[in-house]
């Protein structure tokens, strides 16, 4: 069994949890755990504690939430935990004087292979860029983001139906282990350092906005289908219908012999709601219109009679 490590953990959302608890169970101590302060939210606007930190309340843990993250009481609390190794999980960037502070250094799980897919959203990118395959990285922190040393990899397989919530999932059940193997690794003092590939043309995940979620019917029906996949169920690809948005969480390509403009909406009223892309259609299955709730197609049709009127 690898020697015991003091460790300070840093996450904020769900993701994030399954690693803690991991963590938590391990022989290892987690002297610490740092996430977002409490944020106002809903329509009451009452503030609401992050994933990571209703899971460190429930496990008694030393919890740290610093506005930032050079404030000098915040460092100083930092540096009295003692942590031999910082622990990163889906949490903000460290500056220096942060992942820098602890013997061992500060490593990081990230959501993807890297060096492909560095970014805030590397999940969603995978899916929305039609791979096959994704998985998640340990590394070493160092100036770049996510340009550290690889440690280890673990791949899993993006099947043709699965969409980000899916994909999330899965790389939530592998992280665990993998970010176990990587601290006893560190604590015995034998890991891997795998310099990341310098490739010209590296795959980016950039932080979702509102405009990658517009639906661009000019493009393929396959791009579609893969951009609905890598943005459901949140925050959701939509489009217009009669002047107000439709989100469009599920879908399925369609081979059509007659093209259409794209963007052309076809439908029976009863059981198809079919939009014409650029190459092949796109069916709608689960769907919600701009102030109603998310419904499957069929319901969805019973209540907007208008389409075939």
């Amino acid at each position: 069994m690898s020697k015991s490590l003091r460790i300070v953990f840093m996450g904020t959302p769900e993701f994030a949890v399954p690693m803690l608890d991991t963590l938590v169970h391990s022989q290892h101590q987690v002297v610490g755990v740092i996430t977002a302060p409490d944020k106002p939210a809903g329509r009451g606007m009452l503030f609401q504690q992050s994933d990571v930190k209703k899971y460190a309340v429930e496990k008694g843990l030393h919890i740290l939430q610093p506005e930032k993250l050079k404030n000098e009481a915040f460092l100083a609390d930092l540096l009295a935990l003692q942590a031999d190794l910082f622990v990163v999980v889906a949490f903000r960037m460290l500056p220096v004087v942060v992942w820098n502070m602890p013997p061992l250094g500060t490593i990081n799980l990230h959501a993807s292979l890297l060096p492909n897919y560095r970014g805030a959203a590397p999940i969603n990118w995978a899916v929305i860029n039609g791979e096959k395959e994704t998985g998640v990285s340990t590394f070493r922190l160092q100036h770049e983001i996510d340009t550290g040393n690889i440690i280890f990899r673990e791949k899993i397989t993006i099947d043709e139906k699965d969409n980000v919530g899916i994909v999330y999932k899965k790389l939530m059940d592998i992280g665990a282990p993998v970010l176990l193997k990587t601290v006893n690794a560190m604590a015995d003092g034998n890991f891997p350092q795998e310099p990341q590939a310098h490739i010209t043309e590296i795959k980016h995940a950039p932080k979702i906005f509102k405009e990658h979620c517009s639906i661009d019917w000019s493009q393929s029906a396959e791009t579609v289908y893969n951009l609905i996949r890598g943005l459901s169920p949140y925050p959701a690809a939509f489009t217009t219908l009669n002047g107000k948005g439709l989100k469009i969480f599920t879908s399925q390509k369609v081979n059509v012999a007659a093209s259409k403009l794209p963007g052309t909406l076809e439908t029976d009223g009863k059981t198809y709601l079919r939009f014409y892309c650029k190459e092949g259609a796109i069916d709608c299955l689960e769907l919600q219109l701009e102030g109603k709730k998310r419904m499957g197609v069929e319901e969805f049709l019973r209540g907007n009679k208008m389409l075939t009127e």
